[in-house]
């Protein structure tokens, strides 16, 4: 596989580039590596609905188990549950088998840490040396030394616990249609029944997981079926969560994607006039559209930016103090809830400013203008090399140039995928679509 590890953890190709023998050295390696300064830990596992879940998921445990750590296995349940949990378990460390939003084909597995944070890129760097040197592991435990693997059977219902007790708002759902699209993901129980028991009529949809459908035409990077039942039940509200539901995009009544800059806009402008956005700051990363920006300066609230991921945007919520931050895609993270991006969570507190408001979902989007914005990806393999050749940089010059002060030009390669991303935004679309196909044409002739 190279590097393991990308911007959210490893990931590839189940049974190709992520193989089971990989699955067990990263149990072993990242087990060996958060865990031990204790004598006996234990090691929190999740999973998506994927088909090639089971498969990993046996070979991870195995390698935890084998450097005598113990597994709480939390079965089918979303990332920022992971995240919970292993705070509330006191494990030692939580791990998420999943690829999020991408394709069946795909999975992944990445690790937090004990208070339910992502890793920095240090240890994910010396679990990714162990890795390719197992040698250097050096736990080989014998009788019962070995680790044991325990079933958390409530451990969906205390997630969903957690999810009840951040809604702060003094009205309940009740009366509220929502339409719930759960991606055939790891949302498909847990959503449906958040809502539910916040008091709202739900519609759940795309919650039939067969181990091959989950992303499939649904959820967050797919939000045309969501809009068109929105419309049909005439409903206040729609919600798509992706695979792992830790990222979420709206629908508004009239049918209109709220992705999540709107979402953030929404939210912390909410937080602001209720005097409880402190210190008044944003974290977004430069995909964010330059109506954000606007809008959250009009409010005084300064607007932090930072590379794609939201590992980044939390490192620089901590850095500045910032207690509200995310990206476009919907990985929001509200810090005084939540260490990770939580797409259930998010779309809790979307719908807790509607009640809190009294407004529809349509009338607190207009609070942000969005500018045009063209994003195109390119299936390539070399990405790192062709980013860095002088021809392409020359076209992101020249690029920049033309859209002037009031555009942005991001070239960047997917962290989780084979793909070149290119995006341009500005108030001229003709100009961006223009400046897109430059640089695309660009990179097709340096491949």
């Amino acid at each position: 596989m190279g590097k393991l590890f990308g911007t959210d953890g490893a990931r590839g190709i189940a049974n190709q580039e992520l193989t089971p023998e990989i699955a067990f050295k990263l149990g072993r390696a990242g087990s060996y590596v958060l865990s031990r300064e204790i004598s006996r830990p234990r090691i929190l596992v999740g999973r998506d609905t994927r088909i090639s879940g089971d498969m990993l998921e046996s070979a991870l445990v195995a390698g935890i188990c084998s450097v005598g750590a113990d597994v709480l296995k939390a079965g089918v349940i979303p990332t920022p549950g992971v995240a919970y949990l292993t705070q509330k378990y006191q494990a030692s460390c939580g791990v998420v088998i999943s690829a999020s939003h991408n394709p069946v084909e795909y999975n992944g597995i990445k690790f937090f840490g004990a208070q339910g944070y992502k890793l920095p890129d240090e240890v994910e760097d010396e679990i990714e040396r162990l890795v390719f040197n197992q040698e250097d592991i050096t736990s080989r435990p014998e009788g019962g030394d070995i680790g044991r693997v325990y079933d958390l059977d409530k451990a969906e219902q205390n997630y969903l616990n957690f999810l009840m007790r951040c809604y702060r708002g003094t009205k309940d759902l009740s009366g509220l249609k929502v339409v719930v699209d759960c991606a055939n993901g790891a949302a498909y129980e847990v959503a449906p029944q958040m809502w539910e028991e916040m008091g709202a009529r739900v519609i759940p949809i795309h919650n039939q997981p067969n181990g091959l459908n989950i992303n499939e035409r649904c959820g967050s990077t797919y939000p045309g079926s969501l809009k068109k039942a929105v419309l049909e039940h005439r409903a206040d509200l729609g919600i798509a969560y992706d695979g792992d539901a830790d990222r979420v995009v709206a629908v508004d009544e009239h049918g209109n994607v709220i992705d999540g800059d709107y979402i953030m806009v929404i939210c912390g402008l909410h937080l602001r006039r209720s005097s409880l956005l402190t210190p008044p700051k944003i974290v977004t990363t430069v995909m964010s559209n330059i109506g954000l920006d606007i809008a959250f300066r009009r409010e005084k609230v300064e607007v932090l930016s930072c590379q794609v991921g939201d590992r980044y945007v939390l490192e620089k919520m901590q850095e500045t103090g910032a207690r509200l931050g995310g990206e476009q895609s919907g990985h929001i993270i509200f810090l005084d809830y939540a260490t990770t991006g939580d797409g259930l969570l998010s779309s809790l507190k979307l719908a807790e400013v509607m009640r809190e408001t009294g407004l529809p979902l349509s009338k607190l989007a207009r609070e942000m203008e969005q500018y045009p914005q063209v994003l195109i990806n390119l299936d390539i393999k070399d990405k790192d090399s062709i980013l860095n050749s002088v021809e392409i940089k020359e076209a992101i010059r020249q690029a920049e140039e033309k859209l002037g002060e009031w555009g942005k030009v991001l070239v960047r390669p997917s962290g989780t995928e084979p793909k070149i991303r290119i995006m341009a935004q500005g108030p001229d679309e003709f100009l961006l679509q223009e400046v897109v196909n430059e640089i695309k044409t660009a990179v097709l002739k340096v491949q």
